[in-house]
C-alpha cells in the first residue's frame, strides 16, 4: 500500500509533512535511481504559480541532478503541458509540481512516465520502495557525472503548434468574444495566447498569479466571476481553468454553467452524430449525473462508469478503446490527442463544436438534462472513523431506502484533502435538500 502517494501524486500543505524539501530531494533522487543507467536520462519538470513551487523545484533538481540525471526546465506550464512535452522531448519522465485546484498553501508533486502517461500504482509504489529504503544511498557520481540543467527553449511554442494542429485547417474564432479565468495558475500565459492566435476577441480574468492567490475565488472550482464576467461584457461564452489548468469548466451567452458532464455530452453526441466515436462509448466517473447517461443512451451510445480520477478513467478508456472520457469537475481526455485532462484542448474541441454546429452554447447545453445534485463536503480527522461509524452507516442506509431507486447517495473520501465528499442525487430537489439537513446534523453531532 502507497504512503505517500495519492490519487493524484503527492500532496500536502507546503514545508510540512511529507510535503517538504527534503522529501523533494529524496524523492527526485528516488525518480532518478529508476533512470540512472538509461543512455543520457533526462527528467523534464514543470510547475504552477504557488509561492512554494521555487522551493520544491529546486530541491527535485538537486535531487535528480546528485544521481547524475540531467533536468529539462520547462518553468511554469499546465499538467498536460508537461504530458505533452515529456513525449516530445523524450525525456525518461516528467515531474508536475502543482496541487491542481487547492489553496495556494498547498503543493504536490505527481510523476509522468515517458509515454505521458501518468505513472501507475504500480510505478509509484516502486519510486516509494526505492525512497524507503534507501536504494540510492551510495549513487553519488562527481567530476562530469553530476546532472545539469538544461533550459528548454521553445518548449510552450512546440505545444501551441500541436495542439493548434488537433483543429481542422484555417480554423478561426474571429466571430466570437470569449472570457477567459487562468485562476492566477499554471494557463495564464498559454491559453490567451492560443485564443489571441486563433483570432478571438478575448477578455481575459485572474491573469496576474502572486504566489497566494491561485484558485482563491476564481477559477473552475469558482465559476462566480466568470459568470459575472460574460454577462457583464455580454460574450459568447467563457471558459474556467483550475491551477494546473488539466481541467475546464464553460459559462454560456446566458450565464449558464456548463459543466465537464455537460462539455462531455455536447462532444460526445458530435462524434457519435460523425460516426467518430468508437463504439459510441463514454467513459466517466461514478460522480457524474445520471442525466448524462441519459442523454448519451438517447442517441444510441453507452457510458461506462469508473472510480474518480481521471487516471482511472483513462485505463476504462484504453480497456473498451475509446477516444473520450472525464469527469464532472472539467478533467475530460481526447485520447487521440493527449494522455491526461486538458482543459485547452478541451476548450478548444467544444470550439470545434460551436462552429460545426453553428449553435449558441446554450443551445447545445440542452442536450441533456442535469438532474438535481448536492455534494457535501466535510472535512474530517480520520477517514477511517467515519466509515465506521455505526450511526453513520446506518442513516446512509436510511437514505438510499428512502431514495428506493429515484435518487442515489455515493459517499467517499477524498484522495487529496482530509475531506470527506458525499454526493446526493435525485429527481426532487427539495427532498434532497431536506436529506442533506439530516445528514450534516447527524456527522455534525460525532467529532470525527
Amino acid at each position: 500500500m502507497k504512503k505517500l502517494f495519492g490519487t493524484d501524486g503527492i500532496r500536502g500543505v507546503a514545508n510540512r509533512e511529507p510535503m517538504t524539501a527534503e522529501m523533494a530531494f529524496q524523492i527526485g533522487r528516488a525518480g532518478a535511481y529508476l533512470f540512472k543507467d538509461e543512455a543520457n536520462p533526462g527528467i523534464l519538470i514543470g510547475k504552477d504559480t504557488r509561492i512554494s513551487g521555487d522551493m520544491l523545484e529546486a530541491a527535485l533538481i538537486a535531487g535528480i541532478c546528485s544521481a547524475g540525471v540531467d533536468v529539462l526546465r520547462v518553468g511554469i506550464v499546465p499538467t498536460p503541458v508537461v504530458a505533452y512535452l515529456t513525449r516530445a522531448y523524450h525525456a525518461n519522465c516528467g515531474i508536475v509540481i502543482s496541487a491542481s485546484h487547492n489553496p495556494f498553501d498547498h503543493n504536490g508533486i505527481k510523476y509522468i512516465r515517458g509515454d505521458g502517461f501518468k505513472f501507475s500504482d504500480s510505478e509509484e509504489e516502486e519510486i516509494e520502495r526505492i525512497y524507503f529504503e534507501n536504494h540510492s544511498k551510495d549513487e553519488w557520481p562527481t567530476k562530469k557525472n553530476i546532472g545539469r540543467v538544461k533550459e528548454l527553449a521553445g518548449a510552450i511554442e512546440r505545444y501551441i503548434d500541436y495542439i493548434k494542429n488537433t483543429l481542422p485547417p484555417k480554423f478561426t474564432l474571429k466571430r466570437y468574444k470569449i472570457v477567459l479565468d487562468c485562476a492566477n495558475g499554471a494557463s495564464f500565459m498559454i491559453a490567451p495566447r492560443v485564443f489571441a492566435e486563433l483570432g478571438a476577441e478575448m477578455i481575459t480574468i485572474s491573469d496576474k498569479p502572486n504566489g497566494t492567490n491561485i484558485n482563491f475565488n476564481c477559477g473552475s472550482v469558482h465559476p462566480a466571476s466568470l459568470r459575472e464576467e460574460v454577462l457583464r461584457q455580454k460574450a459568447d461564452l467563457g471558459f474556467s481553468y483550475d491551477g494546473d489548468a488539466d481541467r475546464v469548466i464553460a459559462v454560456d451567452e446566458k450565464g449558464n454553467i456548463v459543466d465537464g458532464d455537460q462539455i462531455m455530452a455536447i462532444c460526445a453526441l458530435n462524434l457519435i452524430k460523425k460516426a467518430q466515436l468508437p463504439n459510441k462509448t463514454v467513459v466517466t466517473t461514478l460522480m457524474s449525473n445520471i442525466g448524462f447517461d441519459r442523454a448519451i443512451e438517447k442517441a444510441g451510445g453507452k457510458v461506462i462508469r469508473t472510480n474518480i480520477g481521471d487516471r482511472y478513467v483513462l485505463e476504462m478508456m484504453k480497456k473498451v478503446k475509446t477516444v473520450l472520457g472525464g469527469e464532472q469537475s472539467g478533467h475530460i481526455i481526447f485520447s487521440q490527442y493527449s494522455t491526461t485532462g486538458d482543459g485547452l484542448l478541451t476548450s478548444l474541441q467544444l470550439m470545434k463544436v460551436l462552429r460545426e454546429e453553428e449553435k449558441l452554447l446554450s443551445n447545445l447545453a440542452l442536450v441533456m438534462e442535469k438532474y438535481p445534485q448536492i455534494i457535501l463536503n466535510y472535512e474530517v480527522k480520520d477517514k477511517e472513523r467515519f466509515f465506521k461509524n455505526v450511526c453513520i452507516k446506518k442513516f446512509i442506509k436510511e437514505i438510499e431506502n428512502e431514495l428506493d431507486g429515484k435518487g442515489r447517495i455515493f459517499v467517499r473520501a477524498s484522495g487529496t484533502e482530509p475531506l470527506i465528499r458525499i454526493l446526493l442525487e435525485g429527481e426532487d430537489k427539495n427532498k434532497l435538500e431536506k436529506i442533506s439537513q439530516d445528514l450534516r446534523e447527524v456527522i455534525e453531532k460525532d467529532d470525527i
